[in-house]
């Protein structure tokens, strides 16, 4: 018994160094290491920071693209999904209240036409990315309401696919809107 006690609070001490304090430091180390050392990759505009490369904020003006919707309000301090699943009833409301606010921002597509992603939540709910499916079913809308040609806006929304390597392509909804108010 007092054998086991001892290898007990020797593996507990040990667990508490490693977990609580080299673990986090760690951590800390290879932040530090990154774009933004820790703090997020900020991106600029005229010297003003306008938003964060990966992290995902509203857009509800109709000049621009929408990205996905977010569980926690855009909030990066508490990143989360919405932890409901496809046959919860209140997730269902929630996502068809998406559903009918697209089709009144986008006249003309139908709810079939409406890909997954612009109306379910991120994991995080903090997602920058839409497919480019998301992107191409909002040209109508943004070119309409800005008075350019679907070509043109079709034709940066090209540009602004990113290959990822393991995963779908993706584009980046701050960087695409940002590109648009350089149109002209």
């Amino acid at each position: 018994m007092k054998k086991n006690l001892l290898i007990s609070l020797k593996l507990t001490g040990l667990m508490i160094i490693l977990c609580a304090i080299i673990y986090p430091l760690l951590i800390a180390a290879v932040g530090t290491a990154t774009p933004g050392g820790g703090n997020g990759e900020t991106v600029s505009v005229d010297g003003k920071v306008v938003g964060y490369k990966n992290i995902g904020q509203r857009f509800t003006e109709d000049k621009y693209f929408s990205g996905r919707p977010s569980a926690v309000d855009y909030n990066a301090a508490g990143s989360a999904g919405s932890n409901k699943g496809p046959s919860n009833p209140d997730y269902l409301k929630i996502v068809q209240d998406r559903i009918d606010t697209f089709l009144v921002h986008n006249p003309g597509i139908r709810k079939e036409d409406i890909p997954a992603d612009l109306v379910t939540a991120s994991g995080s709910g903090l997602d920058p990315d839409i497919s480019p499916a998301s992107a191409f079913v909002q040209v109508k809308r943004v070119a309409a309401v800005r008075g350019l040609p679907e070509t043109a806006v079709k034709e940066l929304v090209d540009k602004h696919i990113s290959k990822t390597i393991l995963g779908p392509d993706v584009v980046n909804v701050l960087k695409l809107n940002m590109a648009l108010d350089q149109l002209k």
